[in-house]
């Protein structure tokens, strides 16, 4: 790989890795939102049933929102450049993002989770496809997977400046330390003129914009092309609702087993809980590179999906001490969030260069409208339970009927692209 190439695959690296940070930030400041917004005691019964509900709701919000960008950002994409796209992506989550905190109320959280969300769904599809286009064949599944990296170390830094900021600097101030987090969601801002300074369009899309006439989002359902978009929606859906639904109450199902364990030690199991998930993540993403290369990709998903079930069943059905189960959050983070680096290179390989975007695009982000069932359902039936750990975690067992439903289906469906070319 070229220097140049190597600065393409930084600046997606980059904007994906602040994209999650950005989008996950309300996980872990959700404890002292959610009572601020709304006038509750912190730690009351009703706070925590609250929390829990708004959790899935404002996620459910978010994924919405994150489709919406996605499709309108992919399109954006394939007709006026990556580079353009990427540059307005990266700026709008993060502008998005630091609105949050003057929020004061919850119709205006979210308002500006929403405006967030747009940019967050768009910059994932401009960012797998340039780094697609701008990387050699042979290197294109080790750029993919290394792009992906940078989202559980976008997890990591969420969870590190919640517990600096929130945990360290203004601990004795939760009804306020919430805003100085989102706050810190501006930091993309520099990234976005760093590519418009630095990035050019890639030879493919230039090429394919002189030759073919400008995209149509309709082209994914023509004869040709309709097989591929449907199975990167179906493997997509998938990995996307078991995620959400396990990653958007980890560092709620930390504190609660804090509060419920070891009152004093809140905010470090909150953080211990979404470090083992989002490190499982790391590992897991990376085992894509010899997965791909030794499986396929079919043989691949299958793997990654019936992992994810196994671990799930373990991990939240099992009668196991609290400090055990956090830490066995690695298990799942390696099948359940390691799956997502393979859709960087596998769903721009299902298309042309002219609806590479679109169509990668169209296929991850509608699926986190369907994904947003996901933890709505968790928040709704745990806060109608007692709002308790044991609820959360009986809840959440149910999840792993989604991977296995997937790894059983994956033989049939996943379209092999091993050693292809890109169209």
């Amino acid at each position: 790989m070229t220097r140049y190439q190597w600065l393409v695959l930084a600046a997606a690296w980059l904007g994906w890795g602040f994209d999650v940070f950005d989008a996950l930030l309300f996980n872990f400041v959700a404890p002292n939102t959610v009572p601020t917004l709304l006038g509750l005691d912190r730690g009351s019964d009703v706070a925590r049933d609250a929390t829990v509900l708004w959790t899935g709701i404002l996620s459910s919000i978010l994924l919405v929102g994150w489709a919406a960008g996605g499709v309108l950002f992919g399109w954006y994409a394939d007709r006026y450049g990556r580079r353009r796209a990427l540059f307005v992506t990266v700026a709008l989550y993060a502008v998005g993002t630091a609105l949050c905190a003057a929020s004061m109320n919850m119709g205006q959280l979210v308002l500006f989770r929403a405006l967030a969300s747009l940019g967050i769904g768009g910059e994932w599809a401009v960012g797998a496809a340039l780094v697609a286009e701008s990387v050699p064949e042979s290197r294109r599944v080790f750029a993919g997977t290394l792009l992906y990296t940078a989202s559980p170390i976008g997890l990591l830094l969420a969870g590190a400046v919640n517990y600096q900021v929130a945990g360290v600097w203004f601990a004795d101030d939760p009804a306020n330390s919430w805003r100085y987090v989102f706050l810190c969601g501006l930091a993309p801002v520099a990234l976005a003129f760093a590519v418009r300074a630095f990035i050019h369009e890639p030879q493919a899309w230039t090429q394919a914009r002189r030759t073919t006439a400008p995209p149509s989002p309709r082209e994914l359902f023509a004869p040709d092309v309709r097989h591929a978009t449907l199975v990167g929606f179906l493997v997509s859906v998938a990995g996307l609702l078991t995620w959400w639904a396990c990653n958007a109450f980890v560092p709620l199902l930390g504190a609660w087993l804090a509060a419920e364990h070891a009152p004093a030690l809140v905010e470090r199991w909150k953080t211990m809980a979404a470090n083992a998930f989002n490190l499982g993540g790391l590992v897991g993403a990376l085992a894509a590179v010899p997965l791909a290369h030794w499986l396929g990709r079919r043989a691949m998903f299958t793997t990654y999906f019936l992992y994810s079930a196994i671990a799930i069943v373990v991990t939240f059905g099992l009668d196991l001490a609290p400090e055990l189960r956090i830490r066995l959050l690695f298990c799942v983070g390696l099948g359940v969030y390691g799956i997502f680096s393979t859709y960087v290179f596998y769903l721009p390989e299902l298309f042309p260069a002219r609806l590479r975007a679109s169509g990668a695009g169209f296929c991850y982000n509608i699926g986190r409208i369907f994904a947003a069932l996901g933890p709505l359902a968790v928040g709704i039936v745990t806060a109608r339970a007692d709002g308790s750990s044991s609820a959360l975690l009986a809840t959440m067992l149910w999840v792993a009927v989604i991977p296995l439903a997937a790894a059983l289906f994956s033989p049939w469906l996943v379209i092999e692209t091993r050693g292809q070319a890109l169209k």
